[in-house]
């Protein structure tokens, strides 16, 4: 049986390969540098599904993912939700007191904070937790050291100087799997959109109402400032339902006359665990 060909940001070894594998059991994972290059090649079809994280329960949204879906023409057809846990990864023979330099992703120095208040380093953003760690062993930097998960580790050959070291131990980032197709339907399902308001006195309300009129559950609700008229904004919803649901299509037809624009992100099975626990 063919293995998908999936497409991550970072080095083998980081968080988003680790939600390819809890999303698809077996794949064929393949890294791109960037959040853009994944989009690109699951545009051309040259792989067959992209993952990138979307939000962090502690960081907040990642807002380069959020503008990439508006950006391209791609399907959101899953969900993934993965209880991040950091580590503080160095050479061999290395100590905590010997660290110099922290490398990490920005994110991951962020869900740290508290760690590193402690001690007197550096901190140096990259741009992967897995990446920063591949770095330090290829270079042999000493007096440095590596945020990135325990199975970064074992791949490059690296010392744990400390595990654990998020600052909320509750610390989940949650993905979105992106593809050409669509997902199949599924009762329980979640759909992710993107809108935008006419300039008039009460047009998030009115819009908003579409959905509370029908009992229709709104998960998220975000917004972003519209990159093309400055000082006006777009909104991301997440709302729980099918856009082939009558009460959803109803919905989405009303809310279709308050918008100026509306793009349909996609509509995809809902993860039921969700990392409260």
């Amino acid at each position: 049986m063919k293995l998908p060909k999936v497409a991550f940001q970072g080095e083998k070894g980081s968080f988003s390969e680790d939600a390819v594998f809890q999303f698809f059991g077996e794949a064929d994972p393949t890294p791109f540098p960037n959040f853009s290059a994944v989009f690109e090649p699951v545009s051309s079809r040259e792989v067959d599904y992209g993952v990138v994280p979307v939000e962090n329960s502690q960081a907040g949204s990642i807002n380069d993912t959020y503008d990439l879906l508006l950006q391209h023409d791609l399907n959101i057809v899953g969900e993934v939700y993965l209880r991040v846990k950091h580590c503080l990864l160095a050479l061999p023979d290395e100590t905590l007191n010997d660290v110099h330099k922290i490398y990490s992703h920005p994110q991951a120095l962020a869900q740290c904070q508290e760690f590193l208040s402690s001690l007197n380093v550096e901190l140096v953003p990259t741009y992967d937790t897995a990446g920063s760690a591949k770095m330090i062993k290829e270079n042999g930097l000493k007096n440095s050291a590596a945020i990135a998960s325990k199975r970064v580790a074992d791949i490059y050959g690296m010392s744990i100087l400390a595990e654990g070291i998020e600052t909320n131990p509750k610390n989940y980032t949650r993905f979105f799997v992106i593809s050409v197709n669509k997902a199949e339907y599924t009762q329980n399902s979640k759909t992710s959109l993107v809108f935008r308001t006419k300039n008039i006195p009460g047009a998030l309300y009115q819009g908003l109402g579409a959905f509370a009129n029908r009992d229709i559950n709104l998960s998220k609700l975000e917004s972003r400032p519209a990159k093309d008229t400055p000082w006006e904004y777009i909104f991301y919803v997440d709302f729980e339902g099918h856009v082939e649901e009558a009460k959803c299509k109803e919905a989405l037809a009303e809310l279709h006359t308050k918008c100026a624009f509306l793009k349909i992100l996609g509509s995809y099975p809902q993860t039921l665990d969700r990392g409260t626990l």
